[in-house]
């Protein structure tokens, strides 16, 4: 099942390489100290210089690792190689000195993948804008199903060097990677890859969309069995088209309508495989039935259909595809039902930080209460509300950039009753869900998918998700 060895691209000597670590943090700290341990000379160089940086200094230190805080702008003399932290910008002028100098800069996840053994697991990679982490999950789940010993990594928890360099044996990885991993990974080479979906997204950090969907393409460089690309998305069977792959790599898309040769899809209820069967012209594998998926959301199908795709690339059979999904459960906080009060179901999708999840999640509903608002990260909402208009009963808004939205609202959806909750303190969601309350009747959702990010209000997305379900709660007593 799956691929068969994979020879180690490492350089063979690490001893004396005068190497650069851009950032402390959750992948500069290891990274510093794995190459530190092969006998590298490492420099850690920071922007920041706050007690946290320099307790990590401390620490880095006492091993022997040369620790430079405050500076992450100049390059260190005698540098050979640059590893960065993924959430670096590539404009910074450490890397313009990098590049000037004819350096190649590494992030944590080439690093890992320079790194891996000769009998090193093969990677199933998974990119996207929306549904990352909860596909990864997924595709994890089905291969553990299939007997398969595997862990969910990347940028979802367990750090790919960890993963890699542990003493744990794995056949196979579910890795989730972000635009700015793969923006730092050129020689990653995965057995199949999913590109789930593509909006604008991190536009700050790439410069423009063509630059964001280039990055999220090099998922696909060198796949050997499959690349997965969303059918309704244009855009990421665009980058199939575009990737270099080895011969005999085949294009595999899913779609929520009735999937063609090539493909998985959906039939009456049933996800079916048209692509890793015999004969696929006229023959379909049954995997799982919609009820096997938690929650049965269209966008959270699209999500098992693309895991179901890597999991099948890989080999595994269709039992397992069923047992897996039925054995998942999401995360808190990506379109978790919270509770039904007076007849009125009250949703949590903190998670959808952006428009593009937010429109996937108010899709999922007949008539909602929507509660929305936050730090709108440069985005525009007409979009948006225009393609949900007509599915809104009523709108609370919350947050500093709510006006953007409020001023979509009266464009594209003027007869729907909108409150806008002028405060941030930290009652304003309990105000938030008794206003939504108020303008809900029974079999309405009250679903809080605020299409903006949590900061100005709230520590993250986990926090006011928690908000929301206290208050709800509250609601209920």
């Amino acid at each position: 099942m799956g691929s068969g060895k994979v020879t180690s691209s490492e350089p063979s000597d690490w001893q004396g390489k005068h190497v650069t670590v851009a950032g402390l943090g959750v992948s500069g700290i290891p990274a510093a100290k794995v190459l530190h341990a092969r006998g590298a000379h490492v420099t850690v160089v920071n922007d920041g210089d706050d007690a946290r940086a320099r307790e990590q200094a401390a620490e880095l230190e006492a091993l022997g690792i040369a620790v430079r805080l405050g500076d992450g702008a100049t390059l260190p003399e005698g540098t050979e190689l640059v590893v960065t932290a993924p959430g670096w910008k590539p404009d910074k002028p450490l890397f313009a000195a990098a590049r000037e100098a004819g350096l190649e800069i590494w992030g944590d996840v080439e690093l890992a993948w320079r790194l891996r053994g000769p009998d090193a697991a093969p990677w199933l990679a998974i990119t996207g804008t929306n549904g990352k982490t909860t596909t990864t999950q997924m595709l994890a789940s089905i291969l553990k199903a299939a007997g398969l010993r595997t862990a969910a990594v990347g940028n979802i928890g367990v750090s790919l060097l960890d993963a890699v360099l542990g003493d744990e044996q794995y056949d196979v990885l579910a890795v989730e990677l972000s635009s700015y991993q793969l923006h730092w990974a050129p020689s990653l080479r995965a057995h199949s890859a999913a590109v789930l979906n593509l909006a604008p997204d991190h536009l700050d950090w790439h410069g423009s969309m063509e630059a964001y969907a280039a990055d999220k393409g090099r998922i696909y460089e060198g796949n050997r069995v499959a690349c997965v690309y969303n059918v309704s998305d244009k855009a990421t069977e665009d980058l199939v088209r575009e990737a270099d792959v080895e011969e005999g790599c085949r294009a595999v898309g899913f779609t929520l309508g009735t999937p063609g040769p090539s493909q998985l899809g959906v039939v009456e209820g049933i996800l079916v495989d048209r692509a890793f069967v015999e004969d696929r012209h006229k023959n379909a594998q049954e995997l799982a039935e919609i009820s096997d998926v938690n929650p049965p959301a269209p966008h959270n199908i699209a999500n098992a259909l693309a895991a179901a795709a890597l999991a099948r690339a890989f080999g595994v059979p269709a039992r397992a595809v069923r047992d897996g999904l039925r054995d998942f459960t999401p995360d808190a906080h990506r379109i978790a039902h919270v509770a039904d009060v007076d007849a009125v179901a009250y949703v949590d999708d903190s998670k959808a930080t952006n428009t593009h999840a937010a429109e996937a999640s108010l899709a999922a509903y007949e008539s909602i209460v929507w509660i929305a608002g936050g730090l709108a990260k440069g985005a525009t909402f007409d979009e948006l509300v225009a393609k949900s208009a007509k599915r809104l009963r009523g709108v609370v808004l919350i947050g500093q950039d709510r006006a953007l939205i409020r001023e979509a609202l009266a464009r594209h959806a003027p007869e729907v009753p909108v409150v806008d909750l002028d405060r941030t303190d930290t009652g304003a969601m309990l105000a938030a869900v008794q206003e939504a309350s108020r303008l809900a009747v029974a079999g309405d959702t009250v679903l809080l998918a605020p299409a903006c990010a949590s900061m100005d209000m709230f520590a993250n997305y986990n926090k006011r998700g928690d908000a929301f379900a206290e208050a709800v709660r509250e609601l209920g007593s």
